[in-house]
Formats: structure tokens, C-alpha cells, sequence
């Protein structure tokens, strides 16, 4: 990363410029397509691991439910694909280099039943959307719309909330196994996310705002995971779950 770029940054984020003047800095086109790289991975993911859920279902009714967002997580990968081709970009090329993160992060969370897939697609999947919406805040208006589209909730968080507060309210014991689960997954979530940030300087950049040196600076990054963790608490008492 050289030193300029991140300033280049800040300076695009503030204008009302379109997007195709700041991406022609290579800089930020560079930050652009890591970004809705790892979001398209993201999104493939979340579909198949939706689909997976679905079957662990235990009706009719949430197996439907749950098929319907993956296919809704589906539609947001194939507009991020898009995008990135637009862009001069094959999406597999965007997308592989967070494979080991994202690959690590599922390999380490795999829920055992349906509740822990429920809580893991809650907890895990809001603390990733903010990680990329404190990205995003840094973008140029065009391109900040299109990500904050990408990362609306299909359904899934009410869903979820609904589903594991019956649980809970059915058997009281489930809320400390789920307790302690999301515990885990918000620690793996977040070493994914600073795992992601540290190997990406294009992403730091972003994330920092604007910083003038290479490498992280700590305070800023500091502030952004203080904020996930502050969300994560919010997410944990909308279960009905100690934090």
C-alpha cells in the first residue's frame, strides 16, 4: 500500500462525486474489489449454509423460511458477481483471497443443531455486516448504496430472534448452552474480521478512514471493534442471552 492512497480515500468519501471518477483512482478501485470480494463470498456462503440450516429445520414452515433467505442470499452473490465483472474483475479472483478467513471461521463454528445454526447466522452474520458497513462508511456514495443493499437483512435476524426466544421460553436450560456458544462465535467473528482487516491494506485504509502511514493504526481500529462488540451485546439481549 503506499503511503498516498489512504488519504486519496478519505478525500473521495467526503465528495458527492460519481463513483466511476473515484474508482478511477487504483487505489480505491483496489480497496472497491476486495471488498465486494469478500462480501460475494460471503453472500455464497451464507446461502449454502442457509440450505444447510434448512434442513435441520424441524417444520415445514422454517424449512420454507429459511430456503427463502438462502435464495435471497444467492440474489445479492449474483449482483455482487456482477458488479465485480462490470468492474473488469472475475469474481473468483475477488473472492479468493479471503477464502482461508472465511474457511477457518466456518470450520471452527459448525453448529450442532438447529438453535446453534439459528444463533451462529444471528451473532455471526450481524457482527460481519457491521465489520462492512464501518467499511463502507469510507466509500464513494454510488458504491456505499450498493454495499448497504447487499448487506440488508433478508428476514433472517427476526426470524431467528423468534424462533430461539420460543425455545428458551419452552426449555429455560437451552439459554446457557446458546449463551456460551454465542460467546464463542462472537470471539471467532471477531479474529476473523481483524484477521481479514490486518491481511487486506486496502481494507484497512478504509476501515482507518484515512490514515497517512501504511500499516493499521490501532486506535482507529480499536474504536470500530469496540462498536461491533457494543452491537453484539444488543444482538445477544434481543435473544434473550447473557452476554
Amino acid at each position: 500500500m503506499h503511503v498516498a492512497a489512504p488519504v486519496m480515500v478519505r478525500a473521495m468519501s467526503d465528495s458527492a462525486g460519481p463513483a466511476s471518477a473515484a474508482l478511477d483512482d487504483p487505489a480505491y478501485r483496489a480497496a472497491v474489489v476486495d471488498l465486494l470480494g469478500v462480501l460475494g463470498l460471503g453472500e455464497l456462503i451464507a446461502f449454502q449454509r442457509l440450505a444447510a440450516d434448512a434442513e435441520m429445520a424441524p417444520s415445514l414452515a422454517d424449512k420454507a423460511a429459511l430456503s427463502a433467505m438462502a435464495v435471497a442470499e444467492f440474489h445479492h452473490f449474483e449482483r455482487l458477481q456482477t458488479r465485480l465483472r462490470e468492474l473488469g474483475v472475475e469474481p473468483d479472483d475477488a473472492m479468493a483471497p479471503f477464502l482461508p478467513a472465511l474457511t477457518a471461521f466456518h470450520d471452527h463454528t459448525a453448529p450442532a443443531d438447529w438453535l446453534e445454526g439459528l444463533v451462529k447466522a444471528y451473532v455471526g452474520d450481524g457482527i460481519a455486516a457491521d465489520f462492512y458497513r464501518e467499511v463502507a462508511a469510507y466509500l464513494d456514495p454510488d458504491t456505499k448504496a450498493f454495499v448497504l443493499d447487499v448487506l440488508a437483512d433478508t428476514g433472517h435476524a427476526d426470524f431467528a430472534v423468534e424462533r430461539v426466544r420460543a425455545a428458551i421460553d419452552f426449555d429455560p436450560k437451552v439459554s446457557g448452552r446458546l449463551a456460551l456458544w454465542a460467546r464463542r462465535l462472537v470471539g471467532e467473528a471477531l479474529s476473523q474480521a481483524q484477521r481479514v482487516a490486518a491481511d487486506r491494506d486496502s481494507l484497512t485504509a478504509l476501515i482507518t478512514g484515512g490514515v497517512d502511514r501504511p500499516g493499521m493504526d490501532l486506535a482507529a481500529i480499536g474504536h470500530v471493534f469496540a462498536r461491533l462488540t457494543e452491537n453484539h451485546t444488543k444482538r445477544m439481549d434481543a435473544l434473550g442471552l447473557r452476554p
